[in-house]
Protein backbone atom coordinates (compact mmCIF):
# COMPACT_ATOMS: atom_id res chain seq x y z
CA UNK A 1 0.00 0.00 0.00
CA UNK A 2 1.37 3.40 -0.98
CA UNK A 3 2.17 6.07 1.60
CA UNK A 4 3.16 9.72 1.63
CA UNK A 5 6.39 11.24 2.88
CA UNK A 6 6.97 14.90 2.27
CA UNK A 7 5.56 15.65 -1.16
CA UNK A 8 6.28 12.19 -2.60
CA UNK A 9 4.18 9.02 -2.73
CA UNK A 10 6.13 5.81 -2.13
CA UNK A 11 5.42 2.10 -2.33
CA UNK A 12 8.52 0.85 -0.46
CA UNK A 13 9.07 1.42 3.27
CA UNK A 14 12.76 0.55 3.14
CA UNK A 15 15.30 3.40 2.89
CA UNK A 16 18.87 2.37 2.07
CA UNK A 17 22.24 4.00 2.66
CA UNK A 18 24.94 4.00 0.00
CA UNK A 19 28.27 4.01 1.87
CA UNK A 20 30.80 1.22 2.28
CA UNK A 21 29.77 -1.19 -0.48
CA UNK A 22 32.46 -3.38 -2.09
CA UNK A 23 31.89 -1.74 -5.48
CA UNK A 24 29.46 0.58 -7.28
CA UNK A 25 28.01 -2.42 -9.09
CA UNK A 26 27.26 -4.24 -5.82
CA UNK A 27 25.60 -1.06 -4.58
CA UNK A 28 23.48 -0.87 -7.72
CA UNK A 29 22.40 -4.49 -7.43
CA UNK A 30 21.67 -4.09 -3.71
CA UNK A 31 19.43 -1.08 -4.34
CA UNK A 32 17.49 -3.01 -6.95
CA UNK A 33 17.20 -6.09 -4.72
CA UNK A 34 16.01 -3.98 -1.78
CA UNK A 35 13.12 -2.42 -3.67
CA UNK A 36 14.06 0.84 -1.93
CA UNK A 37 12.84 4.06 -3.50
CA UNK A 38 14.90 6.38 -1.30
CA UNK A 39 18.70 6.18 -1.02
CA UNK A 40 20.89 8.41 1.13
CA UNK A 41 24.10 10.06 -0.04
CA UNK A 42 26.91 11.33 2.19
CA UNK A 43 27.46 14.94 1.18
CA UNK A 44 30.94 15.29 2.64
CA UNK A 45 32.10 12.54 0.28
CA UNK A 46 30.25 13.91 -2.74
CA UNK A 47 31.55 17.44 -2.23
CA UNK A 48 35.11 16.29 -1.54
CA UNK A 49 35.11 17.61 2.04
CA UNK A 50 36.02 14.26 3.58
CA UNK A 51 39.57 13.64 2.37
CA UNK A 52 39.60 10.16 3.86
CA UNK A 53 36.75 8.97 1.63
CA UNK A 54 37.47 7.09 -1.55
CA UNK A 55 36.87 8.73 -4.91
CA UNK A 56 33.24 8.63 -6.01
CA UNK A 57 33.54 9.42 -9.70
CA UNK A 58 30.20 8.55 -11.27
CA UNK A 59 28.81 7.45 -7.91
CA UNK A 60 25.71 9.64 -8.07
CA UNK A 61 25.02 8.42 -11.61
CA UNK A 62 25.13 4.81 -10.37
CA UNK A 63 22.54 5.56 -7.69
CA UNK A 64 20.36 7.62 -10.01
CA UNK A 65 20.38 4.85 -12.61
CA UNK A 66 18.20 2.77 -10.27
CA UNK A 67 15.42 5.38 -10.37
CA UNK A 68 15.40 6.17 -6.64
CA UNK A 69 14.85 9.47 -4.85
CA UNK A 70 18.10 10.93 -3.52
CA UNK A 71 18.24 11.84 0.16
CA UNK A 72 21.54 13.68 0.75
CA UNK A 73 22.72 13.72 4.36
CA UNK A 74 24.91 15.98 6.47
CA UNK A 75 26.75 13.15 8.21
CA UNK A 76 29.92 14.32 9.92
CA UNK A 77 28.66 17.80 10.77
CA UNK A 78 29.23 19.03 14.32
CA UNK A 79 27.35 22.34 14.26
CA UNK A 80 24.16 23.84 12.90
CA UNK A 81 26.12 26.29 10.75
CA UNK A 82 28.16 23.51 9.14
CA UNK A 83 25.06 21.42 8.44
CA UNK A 84 23.12 24.32 6.93
CA UNK A 85 26.03 25.26 4.67
CA UNK A 86 26.38 21.68 3.46
CA UNK A 87 22.64 21.39 2.83
CA UNK A 88 22.65 24.57 0.75
CA UNK A 89 25.50 23.20 -1.35
CA UNK A 90 23.70 19.90 -1.83
CA UNK A 91 20.59 21.56 -3.20
CA UNK A 92 22.69 23.22 -5.87
CA UNK A 93 24.64 20.06 -6.65
CA UNK A 94 21.90 17.44 -6.60
CA UNK A 95 18.77 19.46 -7.36
CA UNK A 96 16.70 18.22 -4.43
CA UNK A 97 15.19 20.07 -1.47
CA UNK A 98 15.25 16.88 0.61
CA UNK A 99 17.92 16.73 3.30
CA UNK A 100 18.67 14.16 5.97
CA UNK A 101 19.87 16.42 8.76
CA UNK A 102 22.60 15.06 11.03
CA UNK A 103 24.36 17.18 13.64
CA UNK A 104 26.47 15.00 15.91
CA UNK A 105 27.13 15.95 19.53
CA UNK A 106 29.21 13.05 20.87
CA UNK A 107 32.16 11.39 19.16
CA UNK A 108 31.78 7.93 20.72
CA UNK A 109 28.04 7.36 20.45
CA UNK A 110 27.49 9.67 17.45
CA UNK A 111 24.41 10.86 19.31
CA UNK A 112 22.68 13.87 17.74
CA UNK A 113 23.08 17.26 19.41
CA UNK A 114 19.45 18.24 20.09
CA UNK A 115 20.08 21.99 20.36
CA UNK A 116 22.16 22.33 17.20
CA UNK A 117 19.78 19.97 15.40
CA UNK A 118 16.71 22.10 16.16
CA UNK A 119 18.56 25.28 15.21
CA UNK A 120 19.65 23.85 11.86
CA UNK A 121 16.22 22.36 11.16
CA UNK A 122 14.50 25.69 11.77
CA UNK A 123 16.76 27.52 9.34
CA UNK A 124 16.52 24.85 6.66
CA UNK A 125 12.72 24.66 6.86
CA UNK A 126 12.61 28.45 6.55
CA UNK A 127 14.70 28.10 3.37
CA UNK A 128 12.35 25.61 1.74
CA UNK A 129 13.95 22.28 2.61
CA UNK A 130 12.07 19.10 3.46
CA UNK A 131 14.07 18.17 6.56
CA UNK A 132 14.50 14.55 7.65
CA UNK A 133 16.15 15.00 11.08
CA UNK A 134 18.20 12.17 12.53
CA UNK A 135 17.33 12.39 16.22
CA UNK A 136 17.17 10.32 19.38
CA UNK A 137 14.00 8.68 20.67
CA UNK A 138 13.43 11.51 23.19
CA UNK A 139 9.83 12.70 22.90
CA UNK A 140 10.49 16.31 23.92
CA UNK A 141 13.33 16.72 21.41
CA UNK A 142 11.11 15.28 18.72
CA UNK A 143 8.32 17.69 19.59
CA UNK A 144 10.73 20.63 19.30
CA UNK A 145 11.69 19.52 15.80
CA UNK A 146 8.04 19.39 14.83
CA UNK A 147 7.51 22.84 16.33
CA UNK A 148 10.09 24.37 13.97
CA UNK A 149 8.45 22.84 10.91
CA UNK A 150 9.81 19.31 10.41
CA UNK A 151 7.15 16.99 8.98
CA UNK A 152 9.19 13.79 9.30
CA UNK A 153 11.26 12.35 12.15
CA UNK A 154 14.03 9.76 12.05
CA UNK A 155 14.67 8.52 15.62
CA UNK A 156 17.52 6.11 16.17
CA UNK A 157 17.07 2.47 17.07
CA UNK A 158 20.62 2.34 18.47
CA UNK A 159 23.90 4.17 17.84
CA UNK A 160 24.92 4.39 14.17
CA UNK A 161 26.54 1.24 12.83
CA UNK A 162 26.25 -0.65 16.12
CA UNK A 163 23.87 -3.34 14.84
CA UNK A 164 22.24 -3.58 18.28
CA UNK A 165 18.68 -3.33 17.03
CA UNK A 166 16.02 -1.47 19.00
CA UNK A 167 17.63 -0.81 22.39
CA UNK A 168 14.62 1.11 23.77
CA UNK A 169 11.38 -0.25 22.30
CA UNK A 170 9.40 1.51 25.04
CA UNK A 171 10.60 4.95 23.90
CA UNK A 172 9.91 4.13 20.25
CA UNK A 173 6.46 2.82 21.14
CA UNK A 174 5.78 6.01 23.08
CA UNK A 175 6.79 8.18 20.12
CA UNK A 176 4.47 6.26 17.84
CA UNK A 177 1.57 6.58 20.28
CA UNK A 178 2.10 10.30 20.94
CA UNK A 179 2.76 11.26 17.32
CA UNK A 180 0.25 9.14 15.42
CA UNK A 181 0.08 11.35 12.32
CA UNK A 182 3.80 12.06 11.88
CA UNK A 183 5.82 9.90 9.46
CA UNK A 184 8.41 8.12 11.63
CA UNK A 185 11.43 6.31 10.20
CA UNK A 186 13.70 4.25 12.47
CA UNK A 187 17.23 5.21 11.50
CA UNK A 188 20.52 3.68 12.69
CA UNK A 189 21.48 0.66 14.76
CA UNK A 190 19.55 -1.97 12.83
CA UNK A 191 21.72 -5.02 12.28
CA UNK A 192 19.41 -7.86 11.24
CA UNK A 193 16.19 -8.25 9.27
CA UNK A 194 14.41 -9.20 12.50
CA UNK A 195 15.24 -5.75 13.91
CA UNK A 196 13.62 -4.09 10.90
CA UNK A 197 10.54 -6.28 11.26
CA UNK A 198 10.28 -5.32 14.95
CA UNK A 199 10.36 -1.61 14.09
CA UNK A 200 7.63 -2.06 11.53
CA UNK A 201 5.53 -4.10 13.95
CA UNK A 202 5.61 -1.10 16.31
CA UNK A 203 3.83 0.90 13.63
CA UNK A 204 6.77 2.82 12.21
CA UNK A 205 6.38 3.99 8.65
CA UNK A 206 9.79 2.90 7.38
CA UNK A 207 13.33 1.96 8.35
CA UNK A 208 16.65 3.32 7.13
CA UNK A 209 19.87 1.34 7.36
CA UNK A 210 23.22 1.06 5.67
CA UNK A 211 25.92 -1.00 7.39
CA UNK A 212 23.80 -4.13 7.83
CA UNK A 213 23.57 -4.46 4.05
CA UNK A 214 26.85 -2.87 2.90
CA UNK A 215 28.97 -4.95 5.30
CA UNK A 216 27.16 -8.26 4.83
CA UNK A 217 29.01 -11.14 3.16
CA UNK A 218 26.39 -10.95 0.41
CA UNK A 219 24.96 -7.41 0.32
CA UNK A 220 22.54 -8.13 -2.50
CA UNK A 221 21.00 -11.12 -0.73
CA UNK A 222 20.87 -9.21 2.57
CA UNK A 223 19.11 -6.29 0.85
CA UNK A 224 16.43 -8.69 -0.36
CA UNK A 225 16.13 -10.16 3.13
CA UNK A 226 15.54 -6.73 4.64
CA UNK A 227 13.01 -5.94 1.91
CA UNK A 228 10.96 -8.99 2.91
CA UNK A 229 11.35 -8.33 6.65
CA UNK A 230 10.10 -4.75 6.31
CA UNK A 231 7.09 -5.93 4.33
CA UNK A 232 6.35 -8.71 6.84
CA UNK A 233 6.60 -6.36 9.82
CA UNK A 234 4.28 -3.84 8.24
CA UNK A 235 1.77 -6.56 7.34
CA UNK A 236 1.83 -7.76 10.95
CA UNK A 237 1.16 -4.26 12.26
CA UNK A 238 -1.71 -3.68 9.84
CA UNK A 239 -3.23 -7.10 10.57
CA UNK A 240 -3.15 -6.53 14.34
CA UNK A 241 -0.64 -8.42 16.47
CA UNK A 242 -2.08 -10.20 19.51
CA UNK A 243 -1.09 -8.89 22.92
CA UNK A 244 1.34 -10.97 25.02
CA UNK A 245 -0.24 -12.81 27.95
CA UNK A 246 1.30 -13.65 31.32
CA UNK A 247 -0.24 -17.14 31.34
CA UNK A 248 -1.07 -19.80 28.80
CA UNK A 249 -4.24 -19.24 26.79
CA UNK A 250 -5.66 -22.29 25.05
CA UNK A 251 -5.83 -21.84 21.30
CA UNK A 252 -8.20 -24.82 20.92
CA UNK A 253 -11.56 -24.69 22.75
CA UNK A 254 -11.88 -27.38 25.44
CA UNK A 255 -15.54 -26.74 26.30
CA UNK A 256 -18.76 -26.71 24.35
CA UNK A 257 -20.02 -29.19 21.76
CA UNK A 258 -17.41 -31.22 19.91
CA UNK A 259 -17.59 -31.40 16.15
CA UNK A 260 -16.08 -33.66 13.55
CA UNK A 261 -15.00 -32.51 10.08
Amino acid sequence: MSWQIGDVTLESRFFLGSAGYPSPEVLRQSILASGAQVVTLGLRRQLGIDRNAQSDNGFVDVVRSTGVHLLPNTAGCRSAREAVTLAMMSRELLGTHWIKLEVIGDEQTLQPDPWELVQAAEELVRNGFEVFPYCTDDLVSCQRLLDVGCRILMPWGAPIGSGQGLINPWALRTLRARLPDVPLVVDAGIGAPSHAAQAMELGYDAVLLNSAVAQAHDPVKMAAGFRDAVAAGRAGFEAGIIQPQAMAVASTPVTGRPFIL
